[in-house]
């Protein structure tokens, strides 16, 4: 309950900030109109929507098969696997390979799975200097916040604000524009990434069948951590699957566009393991975390594994109203959003998290703009349905659905008590539940049942 009033107390404070609502609407029509844009490359959107979402999902039911076939290459190709069951010991792993190389410097790439293990927190305890290199993270990292959003983790912040904040950590002028910033935390990261010891990066692809990792970014921060550094870290969710390399002309475009709009990032990269002995560039050794970190309970799942397929593009949030409405803070979770509410109760727990999952209007657009097809607000609602079998539900809501219930399947208990009774009933017992922002539906004297009745003995 304390994890629900968190929420509720939270989403009711943004989603009356105006400053807020403002700059997410702005951030957002920028998207919408960016994709309408990259959409028009695809001669045939819905049919590649369909390939990638059939590829994705035979995947997720051939999940072992396809695994031990990527390590296996992966290995063959001089890298090292590690299989982490839980952030505990990928938090180990990552630590025992920065023991190993005497690693003080660690820079990383945009990565939501090194979120999720809260990887940052557990560097800087052992004294491991952890910068981000994605513009958007270290403008978060600098301003001590996690990110906002899974794509633009900085969508919250105007220019101002980012403006702001560099004036307070650096002293740079108060109005500084874009491109001023940009260019000195560009003057800053090369210092980091030419000195770093290790460079860490997410991974938006596991290929299978070369054993390799597919980057995409547009900041070329990623391929940087890649190549400076003699140690590559690679953490990833063992969701993230394609069989073969010639599949990526299908996810890389469909990822591109619903992610930002663009008909394909600036930099993607294939990265196959570490540089052989013929190579002057790449990192001396590279290592492959498999993150398991509770996916298998959502694996289990019979409907709800359809979300495994995700491929992290964000358009769900982006159209979501619950998200722009309430930000991406307000969940308390590395995902947030329409995929997040559908994921989080199985990553997370469902008693605690299970709130996620009610907190939508069931519009449906998150599940029209999924570029891999997710049924998103029917997961929702097999979620609401699974955290009542699992007596998740208080006791008030199972004695009101009960007499709810009860009520509307016999029609002299409907008719039993007339509008006034029926609209003190709502003010004493739904006033609360309804919220100080909206006004309780009123009842008619008469019902419609009534109403006919009396019509058809004037007849």
């Amino acid at each position: 309950m304390e994890i629900y009033n968190q929420f509720i107390k939270e989403s009711g404070i943004k989603a009356f900030d105006l400053e807020h609502r403002k700059k997410i609407n702005f951030n957002i029509s920028k998207y919408d109109h960016s994709v309408i844009e990259g959409k028009k490359q695809f001669s045939k959107l819905e049919k590649a929507k369909e390939r990638a979402a059939f590829l994705k999902y035979k995947i997720i039911n051939d999940l072992d098969e396809y695994l031990i076939q990527f390590e296996d290459n992966f290995r063959n190709n001089g890298g090292k696997v590690i299989w982490a069951q839980d952030h505990k010991e990928a938090i180990k792993g990552i630590l025992e390979i920065a023991k190993k190389h005497s690693a003080t410097k660690v820079v990383k790439s945009k990565s939501m799975t090194t979120e999720e293990i809260e990887l940052n927190e557990a560097l800087t305890k052992k004294n491991i200097e952890s910068v981000e290199t994605d513009l958007g993270e270290y403008i978060i990292q600098l301003a001590g916040e996690k990110p906002y959003h899974i794509v633009t983790p900085a969508m919250h912040k105007s220019k101002e604000d980012v403006a702001a904040l560099f004036n307070e950590k650096f002293n740079t002028p108060k109005n500084a524009t874009p491109e001023k910033i940009t260019s000195i935390v560009r003057d800053l990261l090369r210092e980091k990434l030419i000195n770093a010891d290790i460079g860490i990066t997410g991974a938006n692809f596991l290929v299978a069948d070369i054993g390799g990792i597919g980057l995409t970014e547009n900041e070329g921060n990623g391929i940087m951590s890649v190549s400076f550094p003699k140690i590559h870290i690679v953490v990833v969710g063992v969701e993230k699957l394609i069989p073969s390399i010639g599949y990526l002309d299908l996810f890389w475009p469909l990822l591109a566009t619903y992610g930002t709009g663009q008909k394909i990032t600036v930099y993607n990269s294939i990265i196959t393991g570490p540089k052989k002995a013929d190579e002057t560039d790449g990192p001396e050794k590279m290592y492959v975390i498999l993150l398991d970190n509770k996916r298998t309970n959502l694996l289990k799942q019979e409907r709800q594994r359809q979300a495994l397929s995700c491929i992290r593009c964000g358009a769900c949030l982006n159209t979501c109203p619950i998200y722009k409405n309430i930000g991406g803070h307000t969940y308390n979770t590395t995902y947030s959003g329409p995929i997040g509410s559908v994921i989080n109760p199985f990553l997370k727990s469902m008693k605690d998290y299970k709130h996620q999952s009610f907190a939508s209007s069931l519009c449906g657009s998150c599940t029209e703009v999924c570029p891999v097809k997710i049924p998103l607000h029917e997961l929702l609602l097999v979620n609401r349905n699974d955290s009542v079998k699992q007596k998740h539900a208080g006791f008030k809501d199972k004695i009101v659905m009960r007499t709810w219930k009860k009520t509307m399947l016999n029609r002299n208990k409907m008719d039993m008590l007339g509008g006034k009774s029926k609209n003190l009933a709502l003010k004493k017992f739904f006033k609360k539940s309804w919220g100080s922002h909206r006004e309780l539906p009123i009842v008619e004297k008469k019902s419609f049942n009534r109403l006919w009745k009396e019509i058809k003995k004037q007849e």
